[in-house]
């Protein structure tokens, strides 16, 4: 087992649906039918690891950070401690049921520095809907896209210039698809503040737009391809049930600043295949 594994692996709360386990990061919540980040942290105590770990490299007590598109926590609670009290997370997250299971691992955490916003990100500010989703009967919840859904349940769509933020440092960003549109409707907080972005690019469609935009505001993308199992993961279990998925995602850092990166493949070109 690696070295500081939880030594039981046994829930210590469980119902049909949700389930809470002593994970890496603390206690967690998490829908027991969730295809990746539930059944990961289900079986591993930890989700995609190796996001965590370019985050601690990235934050550092009393930034402030924003998760965007916060899913039920699992990057959020690592965050929130890392930048500690005297820092703060602003987390989104449109679906109902996962944002009721983000603020509960909030809470279980014991985390004051956190503020929670049930509702979407985008360009502009107005109504999008949710897609009706049964969560009992399992599926990739994270992976549910809110581009041109015309019926479910109404969220806010907020800018993160509409919230009017007087800080960010670090912005990771995860919303199916939207991540242009985050761009867009924050592009005085990007001016302002030029955060460290850390971004979801697995959608090819859409890819070469949103390059294209990030090198429009000057920053410098790096590819970052961490796979979601952990050989080394928190309960110690072996057993790949991913075999070898990754998460396709990007550092995108400001081009003044002259951050030395090693180990990771510059994206130069916006029309780039993968």
């Amino acid at each position: 087992m690696a070295e500081g594994v939880s030594a039981s692996t046994a829930p210590i709360l469980f119902n049909e649906q949700v389930r809470v386990k002593e994970c890496r990061h603390g206690p967690m919540a998490y829908n027991i039918g969730d295809t990746y980040v539930g059944r990961s942290l289900d079986l591993y105590g930890e989700y995609v690891e190796g996001e965590a770990e370019i985050l601690n490299q990235l934050l550092k007590p009393g930034m402030v950070a924003f998760d965007v598109g916060a899913n039920m926590g699992a990057l959020t609670v690592f965050m929130a401690k890392k930048v500690g009290p005297q820092g703060a997370v602003a987390a989104f997250e449109p679906q109902r049921h996962i944002f009721q299971l983000l603020c509960a691992n909030i809470a279980l955490n014991g985390l004051m520095n956190v503020h929670t916003y049930h509702g979407a990100v985008g360009a502009e500010q107005r109504t999008l809907h949710v897609p009706v989703v049964n969560y009992e009967q399992g599926g990739n919840f994270g992976g549910l896209s809110l581009i041109d859904v015309d019926r479910g349940e109404p969220v806010p769509c907020h800018t993160l210039d509409g919230l009017k933020f007087n800080r960010c440092d670090v912005m990771k960003i995860d919303v199916e698809g939207m991540e242009n549109e985050v761009l867009i409707g924050g592009a005085e907080t990007i001016k302002n503040f030029r955060p460290i972005l850390y971004m979801e690019n697995d959608r090819r469609d859409r890819a070469e737009r949103l390059l294209t935009h990030l090198f429009e505001l000057e920053y410098r993308v790096y590819w970052h391809l961490p796979p979601l199992f952990n050989q080394d993961n928190f309960f110690g279990n072996r057993e790949n049930v991913f075999e070898n998925l990754i998460s396709r995602n990007i550092i995108c850092l400001p081009r003044e600043r002259g951050i030395n990166v090693e180990g990771m493949q510059e994206i130069t070109d916006p029309t780039i295949k993968f």
